[in-house]
């Protein structure tokens, strides 16, 4: 699975409209709506949009007839396999109808496009872990995380220990938790909470 690594743009006409995709990486929702906020062109016929976040996802024809657009833009986004991404497709009508499939095309191409021509990354699935240890295995504990990709996002210290925050990737979390039970000779917690809506 991949994500963009920064936002892109790409333009094309079509017997007269001019179209103008915009998309970007997205860490959620409200990520996603307010970069549709951002690039709303007011003087253009339509902005229609799509946005894939994990399995959460939404689109919208705004006012083109119903699954010539929206649709077609999030399709672009899942067949290049990507996630954590918004698109926007902008258009311009230009006095020329291209009816149900060329409308299709045109909002699908050209999102696709965009797409294409985006820098992307690999999206590391990652698993969020409340995590405790005592004082005296926290500082032998800590390097081993960080040789692991794991990265720790919260530290609370109490009474009996440390309370830990760590995201850790997917692949290295059953080594970790035999490591975690190793050194703390099975006293320190370790359960997985539900993973980020977009994996960091």
């Amino acid at each position: 699975m991949e994500t963009l690594t920064a936002p892109t743009s790409h333009e094309v006409d079509i017997k007269k409209s001019r179209f103008v995709a915009h998309a970007a990486p997205v860490a959620s929702v409200d990520e996603a709506r307010a970069f549709f906020e951002r690039v709303h062109d007011a003087t253009a016929t339509h902005n229609c949009w799509a946005y894939r976040i994990g399995q959460s996802y939404r689109f919208n024809d705004d006012g083109e007839p119903s699954g010539t657009a929206g649709k077609p833009i999030l399709q672009a986004i899942d067949g290049q396999g990507l996630d954590g991404v918004a698109v926007v497709v902008i258009r311009w009508f230009g006095g020329v109808k291209l009816g149900a499939g060329g409308l299709v095309r045109a909002y699908g191409g050209c999102a696709a496009q965009c797409l294409r021509d985006a820098p992307r990354a690999t999206v590391v699935p990652q698993v969020v872990i409340d995590a405790h240890c005592s004082f005296s295995e926290w500082p032998i504990l800590t390097p081993r995380l960080a040789a692991h990709g794991a990265v720790v996002t919260s530290e609370q210290y109490g009474a009996d220990g440390v309370a830990l925050v760590i995201t850790v990737p997917i692949a290295h979390e059953p080594a970790l938790r035999r490591l975690w039970t190793d050194i703390t000779r099975g006293r320190g917690g370790w359960s997985a909470v539900d993973p980020p809506a977009h994996p960091s």
